[in-house]
């Protein structure tokens, strides 16, 4: 079996299996006192630092979560709770039209709970990048304080995004941001943000465990209340194996240096053998991992299945819902036309992807271009 599907979900790897397992062998509640209380506090905290470090973050910024997706509402949510609190209330959210739906489906239920917000989409150039001065734009008009959302980089086409430059326009106009570095993380240098969202299962650690990287001194009311884990910031007791699991992967993927072999050597053979395949975002710095293309005429869904009975499992890119594959918002934004949309595939490669793969990979690929009759080359 083939899979090239990193960017949904990695698979476990070994020092976060064993850091999951001795976790659970530990059988201790984090906020006991007792000796066992007091093993399971050392590892939530040694991945802490694990976590932090592979963040450019201070261990006291990291609070730990069940996934981005939490951790994305606890920063908007928590965000616009502590600035209406201080007297200095966000108007103004504007998020970038590739953004992850844990973004943009909370941004856009702020709007329905919060009077007078405004949620305004960043448009993307067709390379699939923010456009920056359309941001600049934006924040010229109007007034109140704004929350900025972009993420590091984008999961469906891997283009990296220019956190640093919007972090520079935030700050000249006393904005907040939010980065989803989820698809970053491991595989690039993490931007510094007032709110950065982490997954564990992206990076080779287990499902179920995030983080929050809440800068200090960002607005922030908790929006979980409860025992008083992690600080008062996220009640609930903590996911002992889950997050020891995080921190192992985060020391692991701190030790790797990116590599984009696999991902070129894949695109070049492709194009080799399927000369009209469509690469999204390939005159765009992405990241080393992703390769997000189209055959042209095959519908996603029909290649997705037949590659999978060959035993490659890739994915759409693209929001599933009800079993149907649905169009990609992110090419929406880029302009790409529906009948090219519609037959968008990802091959997302990591930890344990290897020549082999890519051999796998473009063999069945090819095979499934010929037997639906398309033009190969020789």
């Amino acid at each position: 079996m083939t899979y090239l599907d990193y960017n949904a979900t990695s698979p476990l790897c070994e020092a976060s299996k064993r850091a999951a397992e001795q976790a659970l062998a530990v059988g201790g509640n984090a906020s006991s006192v007792h000796r066992r209380g007091r093993a399971a506090r050392a590892l939530i905290e040694d991945a802490r630092e694990q976590v932090a470090a592979l963040a450019g973050a201070e261990p006291a910024e990291v609070v730990f979560t069940s996934g981005a997706t939490e951790a994305a509402a606890l920063a908007l949510w928590g965000a616009m709770e502590a600035a209406a609190d201080a007297g200095k209330r966000l108007t103004r959210l504007f998020v970038s039209a590739i953004e992850h739906p844990s973004i943009l489906a909370n941004a856009r239920r702020l709007t329905e709970r919060f009077a007078g917000l405004r949620l305004e989409l960043i448009p993307v150039r067709a390379d699939g990048v923010a456009d920056l001065d359309a941001l600049r734009t934006l924040l010229r008009e109007g007034k109140g304080r704004a929350l900025i959302a972009l993420m590091a980089a984008n999961n469906e086409t891997g283009v990296i995004q220019p956190v640093g430059e919007a972090a520079m326009l935030a700050a000249e106009a006393g904005a907040l941001l939010l980065c989803d570095a989820v698809q970053a993380a491991g595989r690039m240098p993490l931007p510094r943000a007032d709110y950065v969202t982490l997954s564990a299962h992206k990076m080779g650690g287990p499902q179920g465990a995030g983080a929050l990287i809440l800068k200090t001194g960002a607005p922030y009311v908790p929006v979980i209340a409860g025992g008083g884990q992690e600080r008062g910031l996220r009640a609930g007791t903590e996911n002992l194996p889950g997050i020891a699991g995080f921190g192992a992967a985060a020391a692991a993927a701190a030790g790797e240096t990116a590599d984009p072999r696999w991902r070129d050597r894949f695109e070049a053979d492709l194009k080799k053998n399927v000369p009209d395949v469509r690469i999204f975002g390939c005159d765009s710095p992405r990241l080393c991992n992703t390769s997000f293309f189209a055959l042209p005429k095959i519908a996603a869904e029909t290649a997705l299945m037949a590659l999978d009975l060959d035993g490659v499992m890739l994915s759409s890119g693209s929001a599933c819902s009800s079993g149907k594959v649905k169009r990609s918002h992110v090419l929406a934004a880029m302009g790409v036309s529906d009948d090219v949309a519609e037959c968008a595939l990802r091959a997302s490669f990591g930890w344990s992807s290897g020549e082999a793969d890519v051999e796998a990979a473009v063999t069945a690929i090819t095979n499934l271009v010929t037997r639906l009759g398309r033009r190969v080359a020789a």
